[in-house]
């Protein structure tokens, strides 16, 4: 059309001037557009653009190309003239929402329209709800699991729309998107990618609070119950998804409580109250630094007084219940293989103090313990003072950042090289060496304690999901107390042999076994520093891998010179210690390495499944679960122990992949090794804090079933087979 367009100018123009003119500008006319015709036929990768008298519309893809048998995102893209607008799903008091008939290849699908938030638009006594300027239209398309021979495929949609300013004028395109094919995973297009991030930030989540409402003769009210971000919310928008609910010109008036929120407007048309509500908030959010942030979410009540569905199948613990499960999911939490290398080494200073006074075995318990508690209210502290300014945050986000996975891994990496006898780290930081069982201050077992919480956050023990869950919601000294009696459990089972002096007898005396176990314990921290190095391959790709390689050499670099010149001359020793500083210098510095320094500089890669995960978003399980398929959600992280313990256990065998294919149901992977707001959102939507998380929504409008989080083969079959 746009060619048609400019041809119909130039023939225009050939009507006026004399015969010469005429055969002179046709000359030069002919030759542009013969270029730009030969431009546009060599071109692969064609999208197709219509301008109309007040709207540019076309059809934009996310990536550069299909890759096989992989979901892909394609939008329709509406520029609109200025002082123009077009509809949401629910247009308002008048208007038509845009809408778009596919025309796809054999074997193609499409999803529905991803709708982004919309704006109230007055025009005159009426209140519109639509979009100024340009909107982006997010599908979803479907390919063929297998793209045989063809190297290219073209997407055709007739998109029409209303677009008004006071007049209203229906308009429509016909338009279509070519893509080629490729087996490898295809790159964003540098051209979308903005425009695609843009809308996904506009695109509602589930709601993360319980919302009820009530209505009488006049007025219909929300009633959300949101806790401390009560306290955030500037603004709150009520966009209906049904016409006729609301008066949608009316003001919306929000109340306020110490923890909820009330907004009321006035009842609409509809003369036989509504069973159920659906729609759309808009909620501003407050920042500290003046700033707002604008989020939206999606929900479905019934009418108050009528049990609400709920995103976790039971109600969440009162505080003793949760103490009690803190304090238990803690003792269990010692037996999660992250914790297991610390324990190793406190397990060898047992069997160096067992024959040493009981008071002395006791201070050494009591050391242990403070240093759990200290390093657990600390980290309590950050996350709860974190999440007050509002940081979408949780159990374990201090691995969402690559310099602490750095850093980690450059301390566990020392101490494995100080128990292999590299250097001497004072007699031993963890409390192995003999020069620490003579010390007052008993450091090394406060150092263990605090070391076995940095190490324990990768992991998620049984009981501990819903106590986090629960803390995180609550006030900042009840979500302390949840901490301390979390860290309390861990520090337990250590606590009580060192106050039974009876238990210790069995431990066998100190001797040359003692040593050589000592640097045996070295080689689990290795692993666990090669296994963070694995967690960081996922976050940073290979160049943030090169650089905590570089940064461990430049480590043993630094301690190799330091122990070397020890014995030398002053000036040598002098000249050691000052190269030590550099490498180490260094070392510290690659932590600021773009790579490093970037949560987003890869993508984590799937991990070897018979499963096709599809990445989740609330915009996709809402169109899931719209179209009434089964949905299975795997929360997860690349450094969280237990999830990866699970993925290998249950989720890759081949009898649960079987199963779920039997059920078609459809799994989404929830990746939280970087930090994701969505994600925690999500997850704080079920009471919960951490990964893992595994839910299972039936085909059919009933609560979602929330999976334990320690997997098993036969637990998940069992749950799938009730579908």
């Amino acid at each position: 059309m746009l060619l048609a367009n400019t041809l119909h100018l130039h023939l225009d123009r050939l009507r006026q001037p004399s015969p010469p003119d005429r055969f002179r500008r046709f000359s030069q006319s002919g030759r542009i557009l013969l270029l730009l015709l030969g431009f546009l036929l060599s071109w692969p990768v064609a999208a197709h653009s219509v301008v109309t008298a007040h709207v540019q519309a076309e059809l934009i893809g996310e990536t550069t190309a299909i890759q096989l048998g992989q979901p892909f995102w394609v939008a329709l893209r509406l520029q609109m003239r200025d002082g123009w607008h077009v509809y949401w799903r629910n247009p308002g008091d008048s208007g038509l929402a845009p809408t778009v008939t596919w025309t796809l290849p054999a074997g193609f699908s499409a999803g529905e329209i991803q709708w982004p938030y919309p704006e109230r638009i007055p025009v005159g006594p009426l209140m519109n709800f639509g979009y100024h300027g340009t909107v982006v239209l997010p599908v979803q398309i479907q390919p063929l699991s297998s793209l045989q021979d063809q190297d290219t495929f073209t997407l055709r949609a007739r998109a029409d729309w209303l677009v008004c300013q006071e007049d209203c004028i229906p308009e429509s395109a016909d338009l279509e998107l070519t893509l080629p094919t490729q087996a490898d995973p295809a790159p964003m297009d540098p051209r979308w990618n903005e425009s695609f991030a843009t809308v996904r930030q506009r695109l509602p989540m589930p709601v993360p609070w319980p919302v009820s409402f009530a209505i009488d003769e006049a007025t219909l009210t929300l009633d959300l119950t949101t806790g401390r971000a009560a306290e955030r919310i500037a603004a709150l928008e009520f966009f209906p998804l049904e016409d006729g609910l609301i008066t949608h010109a009316a003001p919306q008036t929000l109340s306020r409580a110490e923890s909820s929120l009330r907004l009321t407007v006035a009842r609409g048309t509809q003369p036989k109250p509504p069973e159920s509500v659906a729609g759309l908030l808009v909620v501003r959010e407050r920042q500290d630094d003046g700033k707002s942030l604008t989020h939206a979410f999606t929900f479905t009540t019934p009418r108050a007084g009528e049990p609400a569905p709920m995103a976790a199948p039971s109600p969440g613990p009162g505080l003793f219940q949760a103490l009690a499960l803190a304090l238990l999911g803690g003792v269990l939490l010692n037996l999660m293989p992250c914790v297991l290398p610390v324990l190793s080494l406190k397990a060898l200073s047992l069997a160096q103090h067992a024959h040493h006074s009981p008071g002395a075995v006791r201070t050494q318990g009591l050391a242990y313990t403070a240093g759990v508690l200290v390093c657990f209210t600390a980290i309590a502290g950050m996350l709860i003072a974190l999440r007050a300014a509002g940081q979408h945050i949780g159990w374990g986000f201090q691995l969402q950042s690559p310099i602490f996975v750095t850093l980690l891994t450059y301390l566990l990496f020392v101490l494995g090289l100080s128990l292999s006898g590299v250097f001497s780290f004072g007699g031993s930081l963890m409390g192995v060496g003999s020069a620490w069982a003579d010390r007052p201050d008993y450091l090394g077992s406060f150092a263990t304690g605090a070391l076995a919480v940095v190490v324990a956050t990768p992991c998620t023990a049984p009981f501990m999901g819903v106590a986090l869950g629960f803390a995180l919601t609550q006030n900042a000294w009840v979500s302390l107390a949840v901490f301390l009696a979390l860290g309390l459990g861990l520090a337990l089972p250590y606590l009580a042999l060192s106050f039974k002096p009876g238990l210790l007898r069995f431990m066998p005396r100190p001797g040359p076994w003692l040593e050589h176990g000592k640097q045996l314990l070295a080689f689990p921290l290795y692993a666990t520093a090669a296994w963070l190095v694995w967690v960081l391959s996922q976050q940073t790709g290979p160049d943030g891998v090169a650089a905590v390689l570089a940064g461990m050499i430049l480590l043993a670099f630094a301690l190799w010179l330091s122990r070397a010149t020890h014995a030398a001359t002053p000036r040598w020793r002098l000249a050691g210690r000052l190269g030590a500083v550099l490498a180490l210098a260094l070392a510290l510095g690659l932590t600021r390495w773009p790579a490093v320094d970037s949560a987003t500089a890869a993508t984590s890669p799937a991990s070897a499944s018979a499963l096709a995960w599809e990445s989740f978003s609330p915009a996709r399980l809402a169109e899931l679960q719209a179209t009434g398929r089964p949905v299975f959600v795997n929360f997860t992280a690349a450094w969280c122990i237990t999830c990866l313990v699970n993925e290998r256990m249950a989720l890759n065998s081949a009898r649960v992949a079987e199963e779920l294919a039997t059920k078609k149901v459809v799994v989404l992977k929830a990746d939280w090794t970087q930090r994701d707001p969505a994600i925690t959102q999500a997850l704080a939507a079920f009471g919960r804090g951490g990964v893992p998380l595994y839910v299972l929504y039936p085909p059919r409008p009933a609560q979602p079933i929330i999976l334990p989080q320690l997997l098993t083969e036969s637990l998940l079959l069992k749950t799938l087979q009730t579908l």
